[in-house]
């Protein structure tokens, strides 16, 4: 039996796929009912999620073996078939997991595409035996600050995906002075383009007249959140930079530079994603679930005044107030005889 690697799945032995976390990779090919699903194989790669990945197979990104392929079904065998997206061929087959950590500096974009002009965040990473990363979420261009890349596409997944709520905490220059009210605007949420966007945690590190200093904990992390939250309370950002992802934090990495994560660092964040240990694990909203948002102030109804309420409806007014009036039943002619 094979040790764990950090992300808790045994490490690949010779001759086993590391991709192969079902245990389903057999002989595959067009037809096979054995194999891992490509759009499956593609999401593992990092290449996007599996509804992503079928988007790319459906509009012809991806060939095997040269190929086309275009059967949103089809299942490959990665130790066996080439599979290429958009020119990028994935070579899973002894691949090496690999975790790092990048201060990126502004000007820099986490994009894998190889057409891209600027400076990538992966191109920053000078390990030789780096292989196929890549980052774990996305900051902007203009934003620096603490970013993971990584081939672990299980790994990617819990720490970027909102569910798993792994915190990431920003410090944010501001032009100006930002009010009390403003501040409370920021936890309460501000409506958005794509719904509304608040910060789970503000810190007010200085203020004066000119310039504000803030640090500001995302829970979900929309596109560009923190800068859309600010701009819409008319708070220009001078400077932003995250700081820290769950967990982990290093002040002492420089800009631009990079080093590898630690097995308890990649266990830590792993941690982050259970409920109760850092992290919550979001249930899914259910259908005619109510809307009321998480800090309104009128408390939920209690089970027994929904069942109560529920059972004067069901009687109806007529007989709810000939109740209250002690009429009707065995009990109410009762207490008109005494």
């Amino acid at each position: 039996m094979h040790p764990k690697t950090p992300a808790g799945r045994p490490e690949s032995g010779p001759g086993d796929d590391p991709f192969d976390f079902d245990g389903d990779i057999a002989a595959a090919g067009p037809g096979s009912t054995v194999g891992v699903r490509l759009n499956k194989f593609l999401a593992q790669n990092g290449v996007a999620s599996r509804r992503g990945a079928d988007e790319l197979i459906a509009k012809g990104h991806v060939t095997i073996d040269g190929q086309l392929v275009t059967e949103l079904g089809r299942r490959v065998d990665p130790g066996k078939e080439k599979v290429v997206v958009d020119g990028v061929v994935l070579r899973p087959t002894g691949e090496r997991l690999a975790y790092y950590l990048l201060n990126k500096p502004a000007g820099v974009v986490c994009t894998n595409d190889p057409r891209e002009a600027r400076p990538r965040a992966v191109d920053l990473i000078s390990d030789k035996k780096k292989g196929r990363i890549y980052t774990v979420g996305r900051l902007d261009e203009d934003t620096e600050g603490l970013v993971i890349l990584t081939n672990d596409g299980e790994f990617a997944n819990r720490i970027s995906h909102p569910r798993f709520g792994v915190k990431k905490t920003y410090w944010v220059d501001v032009r100006g002075r930002v009010a009390d009210e403003a501040i409370e605007h920021m936890r309460k949420g501000v409506r958005l383009s794509d719904g509304w966007g608040s910060f789970e945690r503000v810190q007010v590190m200085k203020r004066h007249g000119e310039r504000s200093i803030l640090l500001v904990t995302l829970a979900e992390g929309k596109n560009r959140e923190v800068r859309r939250v600010l701009a819409a309370l008319d708070l220009p950002v001078r400077n932003l930079r995250r700081v820290e992802i769950g967990p982990l934090r290093d002040r002492r990495l420089k800009v631009g530079q990079w080093r590898t994560l630690t097995r308890s660092e990649v266990g830590e964040l792993l941690d982050a994603t259970k409920p109760g240990a850092g992290g919550v694990i979001w249930p899914r909203k259910r259908a005619g679930s109510s809307s009321r948002r998480p800090w309104s102030k009128r408390p939920p109804r209690r089970p027994d005044e929904r069942r109560s309420h529920g059972r004067r409806a069901a009687h109806g007014p007529a007989e709810e107030g000939q109740r209250r009036r002690g009429g009707g039943g065995r009990a109410g002619g009762r207490g008109r005889r005494g």
